[in-house]
């Protein structure tokens, strides 16, 4: 678990959003309020809603981009349970939560590093069937 995590309120703009993924050298930030989680924002988020349809990420929310039904972890997984939850649920990042407070977040990359013998299942996660029995890499 990485206990900096990059937080933004949901009144913010998209594009301090976007100002703090570059700054920061991440691919998210966890949507707080009063350091609850109510959402995290991601930059597939901000090309699929925002970008792609030509909105003013200076004008737009991240309330209005983010996913507000976000999965979060327990301290107290351990690294299987995490990756068998990010697998299961198709995602990569977790929000990690203590007493409804948040206090770091997993990513795949984080699990990689801690398991390597994980990155075979995970590796099967981001090769997602696609209609017409494809495999695409999600991103």
């Amino acid at each position: 678990m990485n206990p900096n995590v990059q937080t933004i309120g949901k009144d913010a703009t998209v594009q301090s959003a976007a100002k703090l993924m570059s700054d920061f050298s991440i691919g998210c930030l966890i949507v707080t309020t009063d350091s609850r989680v109510v959402g995290i924002i991601t930059e597939r988020d901000i090309m699929r809603n925002v970008v792609s349809q030509a909105k003013d990420a200076a004008e737009t929310k991240v309330d209005d981009v983010m996913s507000d039904e976000v999965i979060l972890a327990e301290p107290e997984m351990t690294v299987d349970e995490a990756a068998d939850l990010m697998m299961d649920k198709k995602i990569k990042k977790l929000p990690v939560v203590k007493d409804n407070q948040l206090i770091g977040i997993v990513t795949v990359t984080d699990i990689c590093m801690a398991s390597p013998k994980i990155i075979e299942q995970l590796g099967e996660m981001l090769l997602l069937p696609k209609k017409g029995g494809e495999k695409v890499v999600a991103g």
